[in-house]
């Protein structure tokens, strides 16, 4: 757990930077209860307990860089403890101390325990879990453990219910060790209970799947990289001995790898769902494996080279360490996200003046002024005619497009904050295109600054042929 918490101070903050996915859980976690209930009967209910946590906390410490990522870091510190608890129940001290400590270091959960979304806090439960049910695979009558076992999915399952894979994985593994009817019956009730506890928010979300119509099909490409991990993982699993008197760890670790990746590949067939953040608890799997197959080289050394055997461990852990140096750094960079809201918040406090207007497109980029409010005061949201919260919606509720026209044309100076050149796709609603047209048509750049992955452009009216005109065709004084 220390050995992870530090990965995650590493370079918590970014150098002060947030991205569109955190700030998402920035602006949410800023509004009231009432505000957040009402924003989830629109959008993001899947996410809903996860912006409830994170509005208490914001609330009791304020917002921040470190308010948002802490619980990421902590939540992948508690999933590392039930690694190596794992681990040393089924394959030995080294195995389990070797998959606690390859946790936070695998790529995927490198970029996850630094971020502000509840992808991490899923992995921490699916890891509880699979120790609850390791340990109720040697004694299964333990109803109290069953029960705990059975609200931990159901936590999962609100955090985000593509977890609900998770039991999928853990049927596999009662399979494998060939459990008795009393334990699956149990597993049963404890697995019936928390589906039956998700349900509803599965099938009110299903009306706001519109929310990931952005996830593109799944392609032959896009499973490369989900292939080696299967592999490493198959090899750490030829490597697994079974202990006498305890399952087979990879009978635990494998289906845990294996069965959401490859359920997630069968589902995204039909819709596409196929991101990795969606399963990232399938790295428990894989960090298990890890230390099973370090746990198997340290024990097949012992015999022979006694001192030597106890040093594979830790030279594992420094090499892939030194190995994965220049991964880590970037993952601590501003640069490895698409674009930093508070960067371009910054930029529009410096260009902008008081009276300005101001313009967002798309208009989801309005959260640059939601995360940093402060950065636009004084400057007018032209488009805007039902704020965000309001509406119950992430980016409010603009104006049509000629009244948007019509208010361009009465201003002087308009900040355009947008996507820089390599992240813009091209303008597709019709509003966004009469702001461009606008624009064009009536205003000269005079500033443009393009900062990890944002634009500000500041546009100011000035005088020429046809500048009496209005939008309507009325000659103006």
């Amino acid at each position: 757990m220390v050995w992870t918490v530090g990965l995650g101070l590493w370079g918590l903050s970014r150098r002060n930077s947030v991205w569109r996915d955190e700030a998402a859980t920035w602006q949410v976690a800023r509004r009231s209860t009432a505000e957040i209930w009402h924003l989830l009967g629109q959008v993001d209910a899947v996410h809903g307990l996860y912006y409830l946590l994170m509005h208490a906390l914001f609330t009791c410490f304020g917002p921040g860089t470190t308010t948002l990522r802490l619980p990421s870091v902590l939540a992948v510190a508690v999933a590392a403890a039930c690694v190596t608890l794992i681990g040393q129940r089924l394959a030995g001290d080294v195995a389990g101390l070797g998959g606690g400590l390859t946790l936070g270091l695998l790529p995927a959960v490198q970029f996850h325990l630094q971020e502000g979304r509840p992808y991490a806090l899923v992995m921490a439960g699916a890891a509880v879990s699979t120790l609850l049910l390791a340990d109720l695979l040697e004694r299964p009558a333990r109803p109290t453990r069953w029960t705990a076992y059975g609200v931990t999915l159901l936590l999962c399952g609100l955090l985000n219910w593509l977890s609900l894979l998770l039991p999928a994985a853990h049927a596999v593994t009662l399979c494998w060790t060939r459990a008795g009817r009393d334990t699956w019956v149990r597993w049963a009730v404890a697995t019936a209970g928390a589906m039956s506890g998700t349900a509803p928010l599965i099938l009110f979300s299903r009306g706001q799947s519109e929310q990931i119509s952005w996830i593109p099909p799944l392609t032959w490409p896009m499973l490369i990289g989900p292939a080696v991990l299967l592999a490493i993982g198959t090899l750490g699993a030829l490597l697994d001995r079974p202990r006498p008197g305890h399952p087979a760890l990879a009978a635990v670790a494998l289906p845990l790898l294996a069965v959401p990746l490859l359920a997630l590949a069968g589902m995204s067939l039909v819709k596409p769902l196929f991101l990795d953040r969606y399963i990232l608890f399938g790295q428990l799997g894989l960090a298990l494996l890890i230390g099973a197959a370090l746990g198997r080289a340290t024990g097949a050394a012992a015999p022979r080279l006694p001192r030597a055997s106890k040093l594979i461990l830790p030279l594992a852990l420094t090499a892939a360490l030194a190995s994965l140096l220049p991964y880590s750094l970037a993952r601590r960079s501003p640069e490895s996200r698409v674009d930093d809201v508070l960067s371009a918040a910054d930029r529009v406090q410096r260009l902008g003046r008081p009276g300005d207007a101001v313009l967002f497109i798309p208009a989801a980029r309005r959260d640059t002024a939601l995360v940093s409010p402060g950065a636009f005061a004084g400057l007018r949201d032209i488009a805007l005619v039902e704020s965000p919260a309001a509406s119950g919606t992430l980016k409010g509720v603009e104006a049509d497009p000629t009244a948007i026209t019509a208010a361009i044309w009465h201003c002087a100076r308009i900040l355009l904050v947008t996507d820089a050149a390599g992240v813009a796709k091209p303008a597709s609603a019709g509003r966004d295109r009469a702001k461009r047209a606008a624009l064009r048509r009536y205003f000269t750049p005079v500033a443009d600054e393009t900062v990890r992955g944002r634009r500000v452009t500041v546009y100011e009216r000035l005088p020429g042929p046809g500048e009496g005109s209005s939008p309507s065709g009325r000659l103006q004084p």
